[in-house]
């Protein structure tokens, strides 16, 4: 199941404590068409709320904040390859990159799908 953050940003819990991490729906098409992806380097640790990458567009720059504290275990080659995939499939295959949850319990303060649609409408 996905979660969300204020900064429109999604995670998924995959198996044990590795999660997977993207942009929303609304962040994309608030962003535009995006040109260029910054991905993290594996192993980087990052706390809850701090900058793990950069999506630019053609309208606009945005940082892209982690929602939860872990350590970068695999990025989206393919989305560094072709970042338009962050539009045509932000919750699928436009994912960013993969965690190792430092504490999975931080997954309960993000909200689910319907807060989430309420917030960003």
């Amino acid at each position: 199941m996905k979660k969300y953050s204020e900064e429109h940003v999604w995670i998924s819990q995959d198996e044990g404590s590795g999660a997977t991490v993207g942009i929303t729906v609304h962040a994309q098409e608030v962003l535009g068409d995006v040109v260029f992806v910054e991905l993290p380097a594996i192993g980087a640790v990052f706390a809850a709320g701090s900058t793990a990458g950069v999506v630019e567009s053609v309208k606009a720059a945005a940082d892209v904040y982690i929602p939860v504290g872990g350590t970068v275990t695999e990025v989206n080659e393919a989305l560094r390859a072709d970042p338009s995939l962050a539009n045509t499939d932000p919750l699928g295959a436009g994912w960013f990159f993969k965690i190792t949850l430092t504490e999975p319990a931080e997954l309960d303060a993000l909200m689910d799908e319907l807060a989430y649609a309420g917030f960003a409408n």
